[in-house]
């Protein structure tokens, strides 16, 4: 049996193409969720249940703000948590808020974008 350079290179590209892509579904499924007694989260006025923010201690918050209508979460529309840019990429809740809320929805991010925002 002989194998050729050609063989050598198409054998090797699938595995490494094979176990890169196990290593994101890995690394996907690894992702923490973000807890509202979590230092940062608290630090940030971080709730899982939006209706649930202290309106005194934090007054931008008003009814209908949530990390679904959030620009920096990165969650798909009808999931019931995201990651957060804020929170190193964490799971947060769908119906949660944070003080550091903008609005506005991203669906997907591509470098010249976000280079020509700035």
């Amino acid at each position: 049996m002989t194998n050729s350079r050609r063989s050598f290179f198409i054998q090797t590209l699938s595995c490494a193409s094979a176990l890169s892509a196990l290593a994101v579904t890995t690394a996907a499924h690894a992702q923490t969720t973000v807890l509202g007694t979590d230092p940062q989260a608290v630090a940030l006025g971080y709730s899982p249940d939006a209706t649930k923010t202290d309106v005194k201690k934090y007054p931008n918050y008003s009814a209908g703000r949530s990390c679904d209508g959030c620009v920096l979460f990165q969650g798909k529309a009808g999931d019931s948590s995201g990651s957060c840019a804020v929170f190193g990429n964490k799971l947060v809740a769908n119906k949660g808020w944070c003080s550091t809320w903008t609005k506005g929805v991203i669906t997907s991010v591509r470098p010249f974008d976000v280079l020509a925002r700035l």
